[in-house]
């Protein structure tokens, strides 16, 4: 009898214990987000999905540049006119998006919201357009003339119409707050997915790695390499399928906020490090810099690695990376 009663009690221990994966696909910021979380039941499970997608909304009426009453839509509406007394979180991301502007020379800049719109990418464009109209484009851009007093807590915009935008550092600030929401109220594991700026944290509920598939950019049912990903982040962007060509030449979407003129030579990066906010910077940033300078400049930093496809379908990896091919 005693045997019998160890036994149910092991058996319910076991029960209660079980975790499963529970996941849900929507649409935040304007692009698709999975959000995986491990918990003991559906009611559980959704309840913490809940408060990811809540915590992810809150974080685009913060930094939103189409809601007019945002803060970030104060700070360009003032632009030229006066500083704006803004939320320490969103003057923190601010400053951290200026320390990236510097780490990266500029290739990367919240200020590229002050371009002009003269590259098309619906296939109405029959031209390239003129070197002065570039240069032109470009005038308002340039973090150098985001000011901004953290004593006050105030951002200034310098120049009368300059913009900031967080399209390139958003989706991956969004990403890392809700995996720190979940853990802070209790979620072992899981895996924010906004759209290729993933974070995960623990291990499936099977007690297997997340894993994530680097494709062919050319063939998406073929893959590279699978990556086990643990407590990190890593963040994917391509150019596959928004670009145009003009003289046998591949222009990407993504523009060189210095220049005025798209990326060209690469068409993905994947970028590896602790958080999806930092990894959505350097990847816009790598596009920018080329494969020979942008691995240069990864393989400099600690604690960050990257894997970039060129125009050749050539993987190049820095220094850490060690793929395993798949079939």
């Amino acid at each position: 009898m005693k045997n019998n009663i160890i036994l149910l009690l092991l058996l319910f221990s076991l029960s209660t214990s079980a975790q499963e994966n529970f996941k849900r696909t929507l649409i935040l910021m304007g692009s698709r987000f999975d959000i995986t979380v491990v918990a003991s039941n559906e009611k559980e499970g959704n309840e913490y999905i809940d408060s990811a997608i809540f915590e992810i909304t809150r974080i685009e009426k913060l930094i939103s540049s189409w809601d007019l009453n945002s803060e970030t839509s104060l700070i360009n509406k003032h632009s030229g006119i006066k500083p704006i007394k803004v939320d320490k979180e969103l003057f923190d991301l601010i400053e951290r998006s200026i320390a990236i502007s510097t780490l990266t020379n500029g290739a990367f800049d919240i200020s590229y919201a002050s371009m002009d719109r003269i590259w098309n990418y619906d296939g109405s464009m029959r031209k390239m357009p003129s070197d002065e109209e570039i240069s032109i484009s470009i005038k308002k851009v340039g973090y150098q003339n985001i000011s901004i007093d953290k004593e006050a807590q105030t951002v200034f915009l310098k120049l009368k119409g300059m913009k900031i935008g967080f399209g390139a550092i958003g989706k991956g600030y969004a990403a890392d707050k809700a995996k720190a929401l979940l853990i802070e109220k209790g979620v072992k594991a899981g895996i924010i997915n906004a759209s290729g700026d993933l974070n995960a944290w623990g291990k499936q509920a099977d007690g297997s790695d997340w894993m994530v598939a680097i494709t062919n950019p050319l063939n998406k049912n073929k893959v590279f390499s699978w990556l086990p990903i643990n407590d990190s982040a890593i963040v994917t962007s391509g150019n596959y399928e928004k670009f145009i060509s003009f003289d046998g030449i591949r222009y990407s979407h993504i523009i060189d906020p210095r220049t005025g003129y798209p990326s060209t030579g690469i068409i993905s990066t994947s970028i590896m490090t602790s958080n999806a906010e930092l990894a959505d910077a350097i990847s816009t940033s790598v596009f920018v810099m080329g494969v020979e300078t942008g691995l240069d400049f990864i393989n400099q930093l600690k604690g960050v690695d990257c894997i970039i496809i060129d125009e050749e379908n050539k993987i190049h990896i820095s220094n850490n990376i060690k793929l395993s091919n798949t079939n």
